[in-house]
């Protein structure tokens, strides 16, 4: 008989397995794209919140500065963001989205979209109450393990 611990850990291994490959099948399936995951989360954050200055972004996607900047400079060299000065601050710069952005970072976004809500359409109905039910907790668990 497993211990509560043994099914913590259990459910813990199971949660970041399903995750791992939800989020793995989400991005091969949406079509379209050179983008890396890590491109394509960084522009879904500068579409978003932008313009953001680059330690921001790190922040919001818990990387090392160094890894941003080489994302987002390919990101630029794709023409999907740009860099501007921050009038705030001189020394800062910011990124925003520039059209061909927005129009990609919509365009997948959509795809993405239409293909988890068709993967929910084929569950029950208690599976899909009780996957809506379990996204405000997995927000905050992502928050919790963000601020550490």
């Amino acid at each position: 008989m497993a211990s509560d611990l043994d099914v913590d850990t259990d459910a813990a291994a199971r949660l970041r397995a399903i995750v791992g490959r939800l989020s793995r099948r989400m991005n091969s399936l949406a079509r379209g794209s050179d983008l890396t995951p890590s491109q394509l989360s960084a522009l879904g954050v500068i579409a978003r919140q932008g313009p953001i200055r680059l330690s921001d972004l790190a922040d919001a996607e818990s990387m090392n500065p160094t890894m941003v900047s080489r994302v987002v400079a390919a990101l630029d060299d794709a023409g999907l963001v740009r860099r501007r000065p921050d009038p705030d601050d001189r020394r800062a710069g910011l990124l925003e989205v520039t059209a061909t952005g927005r129009r990609t970072h919509d365009r997948l976004r959509a795809e993405r979209g239409r293909i988890l809500n068709e993967g929910l359409d084929s569950l029950s109905a208690e599976q899909r109450a009780a996957v809506e039910a379990a996204v405000p907790a997995l927000e905050a668990l992502v928050e919790v393990i963000r601020s550490r």
